[in-house]
């Protein structure tokens, strides 16, 4: 079989361009058929930066050089989640890559582009260790994502199995009050980008005290999210609830997590250590942190929803996971 590096280069390459001819279009179309929360923007940022962070031939040799590869491969199952397009590659690329074989169970909103990813590399590699993923069938390991119920599941079905469940998280940004207009626009990539489904998705904002957010008005990137934001706004203006309508999603004053789609809870601090602690007490519900604030791990705006090979989920290194 090729080699593994080659092999993920390979498929860098045959992504370049994706989303603008025919075959990849029909694609794009149909995923979005089978998931109208997907727009072809997502689609086409999302295939970008796997491929830009995650299949540069240099950097994955770097990132690899940190492991060793099992000696005897094991079955691993995945369960992919769908709330972003191809959510479920990096997980198929570490299971590859530590040299088991992979099982894959995509999510029922995500089948045509994670089964055309699957198609190229085997195009690519025929020998290549992906294998559907059968209920039916025991594994040695297990790779899943999903809710607090689902994981529930998962505990139960996969009982006595090695396994790595992911819940739930959430992403916040935290702000100096000098960030500079090109700054405040990559952060509303960092919230709007896939409708704010994704667990990198800003949905959190901590903002000093009389600090003026003034981020910019941007429409909601899909039809089903305008509807949620209008009910919100509907209901705020009804129940006289004060809020500021940044288009693509309702600003509100608050100290929990955003519960809605529609929401960006802005919190206020006056020492940037408040922050720091809080950031400290909730960091099992944080996926990633954006700032240009001196904060350890923190992501530079607009760079929230393009994790490289180092950014695992949930702080979690599946890599080591695999092979130890």
């Amino acid at each position: 079989m090729r080699d593994i590096v080659d092999i993920f280069a390979t498929l860098g390459v045959e992504l370049q361009g994706f989303g603008r001819d025919a075959t990849t279009t029909a694609i794009i179309d149909a995923a979005i058929e089978q998931n109208p929360w997907f727009t072809s923007t997502d689609i086409e940022r999302a295939v970008e930066a796997i491929r830009i962070e995650m299949l540069d031939r240099t950097k994955f040799y770097l990132w690899l050089s940190n492991y060793t590869p099992v000696a005897h491969p094991e079955r691993v199952a995945i369960i992919m989640a769908g709330n972003i397009p191809l959510v479920g590659f990096f997980d198929l690329l570490c299971v590859l890559c530590s040299g088991h074989k992979a099982y894959i169970k995509p999510s029922s909103k995500d089948t045509i582009l994670m089964r055309y990813i699957v198609d190229t590399l085997r195009s690519i590699e025929p020998n290549i260790a992906i294998y559907d993923y059968s209920s039916k069938e025991q594994y040695d390991r297990v790779i899943a994502t999903g809710g607090e119920e689902a994981n529930r599941y998962f505990e139960s079905h996969f009982k006595g199995t090695k396994r790595l469940l992911r819940g739930s998280r959430h992403s916040v940004a935290v702000l100096s009050g000098t960030e500079s207009a090109d700054e405040l626009m990559a952060l509303t990539e960092d919230i709007t980008a896939y409708s704010g489904l994704g667990c990198r998705s800003v949905s959190m904002i901590f903002a000093p005290e009389g600090y003026n957010l003034s981020l910019p008005y941007t429409d909601a990137p899909n039809p089903k999210l305008r509807r949620n934001i209008a009910s919100m706004r509907a209901l705020y203006t009804l129940q006289q609830r004060p809020f500021e309508d940044f288009g693509a999603y309702l600003a509100v004053e608050g100290g929990t997590f955003s519960e809605s789609l529609a929401l960006v809870v802005v919190q206020r601090y006056n020492d940037i250590s408040q922050v720091e602690r809080w950031l400290e007490q909730h960091r099992d519900h944080i996926q990633c942190v954006v700032s240009k604030c001196d904060i350890e791990g923190c992501t530079p705006f607009g760079r929230a929803q393009y994790p490289t090979l180092w950014d695992y989920a949930d702080g979690v290194d599946t890599m080591k996971f695999l092979t130890e």
